[in-house]
């Protein structure tokens, strides 16, 4: 691998940042198929494939915004944020749910196949990222609804792991602080 190449892949992940303000364009199916191709390929003990996704388009955010609020009602008792996430998905031109799909086997517990879900959704936003949209990964009291996860076709152990918003940055942003190493590398020693 050259060294531009090898530079490029790190500038993209060092670059990544969650946007709040995303506006069109958005990807297209095959912009979109390539980070799904880049998602699936995340590490993945037996190769179960426990992650999901499904495309909410921009023509029905506004109905996918009721369906949250819907969720959130059974048991959310404020109901100014019950109202306020219906909005949510008009935050971007296209949402990406995804999803975890938790499989017994005998040799790869369930925290395994949510790093593994983890691991794809980071992919699936530096493949984004390094396409030159910009995204949002966020959860919050709607992703644990036990109603939206029933929507969803999924049993209750399953997860929504997140409600990626994607789009183009609305401005630029600063690049990220510098990150001092040490802080957070050691050697392990048996001295």
């Amino acid at each position: 691998m050259t060294n531009t190449c090898v530079d490029s892949i790190h500038n993209t992940m060092n670059q990544r940042q969650s946007v709040g303000h995303l506006v069109a364009p958005a990807p297209n199916q095959q912009q979109l198929d390539l980070a799904f191709t880049a998602a699936l390929a995340a590490p993945d003990h037996h190769r179960l494939k426990p992650t999901r996704f499904v495309i909410v388009p921009t023509e029905v955010r506004a109905e996918f915004g009721t369906l949250l609020s819907n969720s959130l009602a059974c048991t959310e008792i404020d109901a100014v944020q019950v109202e306020r996430v219906k909005n949510h998905p008009l935050r971007a031109p296209l949402l990406v749910l995804a999803l975890t799909v938790l499989q017994d086997h005998p040799k790869v517990p369930h925290y395994e196949q949510l790093l593994s879900s983890g691991a794809a959704i980071e992919n699936f936003l530096l493949s984004l990222q390094s396409q030159g949209f910009a995204s949002i990964w966020r959860t919050g009291a709607v992703a644990e609804s036990e109603a939206l996860k029933h929507a969803l076709g999924l049993s209750a152990r399953d997860l929504i792991s997140g409600i990626i918003y994607i789009g183009t940055a609305d401005k630029k942003l600063p690049a990220r602080a510098d990150v001092n190493l040490q802080d957070y590398v050691s050697t392990w020693s048996n001295a």
